[in-house]
């Protein structure tokens, strides 16, 4: 269960600053930023750095314990930049983040879905910067996503702002949220879904992820089931200089089939494709193995280090 959301006013008042001072930076300067923080985010960050650990020996059993160390590292400077480019993507200037994006590839799936009439669901795991993507997407489309408020309630007017200054619409986290979400895609507009996000237990099904059971949402088969909706897996992927471009990628074909499990097989097997693109850009400290089908409880390993909240 998550936590409830707080007031706490001076920390709100001090991260909203902190966001507003960033803005002013360059993506090259967040990112040598991140890179110069990354090696301490690793040493002292003892609980992303385990979650990150235990994941990529889930994932990538075949690489040494020396690779696997380096890849988290790297995966959590990419996190470290993530963090540091929220004000630059909800509050720097618009003409300077759309500079920022270098390339856009495969933006004909969604011209071609709409041009026939058809919404488009983007499938937007935690890669790269997902907030950029973000504003590229209701840059240039009608768009629509879930929102769920901030643990910090004072934050939840600056983040809006931020993710709806370019035209996007935020819808909440519940059936009248679904509702609005099938209204955008019957209209032939776009919508995003958070793919790796673990749902509450009566919304998903276990489905294989690097090869072991993830429980998945099953948001996404119902409302291809009701849309006809084509479905792409979108990131904005962080370049070596620190810019970005945009990467569409046409989803697994499973996602089609109206067997939940078999769609969200689907569903995990297009995230796979997408970290493929560059594994140190998943956000790998999120505990996307919780659940497990044999306890329906935490992984045995969260468990031992503590990691099961």
């Amino acid at each position: 269960m998550s936590e409830p959301p707080r007031s706490k006013p001076l920390q709100a008042k001090a991260i909203a600053t902190m966001w507003r001072l960033l803005a002013r930076c360059s993506p090259a300067l967040l990112w040598r930023l991140a890179r110069g923080l990354g090696p301490l985010v690793h040493r002292l960050s003892a609980r992303e750095r385990q979650v990150t650990e235990i994941n990529l020996r889930e994932v990538f059993p075949e690489q040494n314990a020396g690779q696997r160390r380096r890849l988290a590292r790297d995966s959590l400077c990419h996190s470290t930049a993530t963090m540091l480019e929220l004000g630059f993507a909800w509050m720097g200037a618009p003409q300077r983040v759309e500079r920022s994006i270098h390339a856009v590839h495969g933006r004909e799936l969604l011209d071609e879905a709409r041009a026939a009439g058809r919404g488009v669901i983007v499938l937007a795991p935690h890669f790269g910067n997902w907030e950029v993507l973000n504003f590229w997407l209701s840059s240039h489309f009608p768009f629509t996503a879930m929102y769920e408020p901030p643990k910090i309630t004072e934050l939840d007017p600056v983040i809006r702002r931020g993710r709806e200054r370019m035209g996007a619409a935020l819808v909440p986290t519940n059936a009248r949220g679904v509702a609005a979400l099938l209204k955008a895609l019957k209209g032939s507009q776009a919508v995003g879904i958070l793919p790796d996000q673990e749902p509450d237990w009566s919304g998903g099904v276990f489905a294989d992820f690097y090869h072991r059971p993830a429980y998945t949402a099953t948001l996404l088969p119902k409302l291809v089931a009701r849309t006809r909706a084509r479905v792409v897996t979108g990131v904005a992927r962080r370049l070596a200089r620190g810019d970005f471009e945009i990467h569409f990628l046409a989803a697994d074909e499973r996602v089609y089939d109206p067997d939940e499990a078999v769609a969200a097989r689907g569903v995990n097997a297009s995230v796979e494709a997408v970290i493929d693109l560059d594994p140190a850009q998943y956000q790998w400290e999120y505990k996307r193995y919780r659940k497990t089908p044999e306890e329906q409880q935490d992984h045995p390993e969260y468990r031992r280090f503590r990691l099961y909240r």
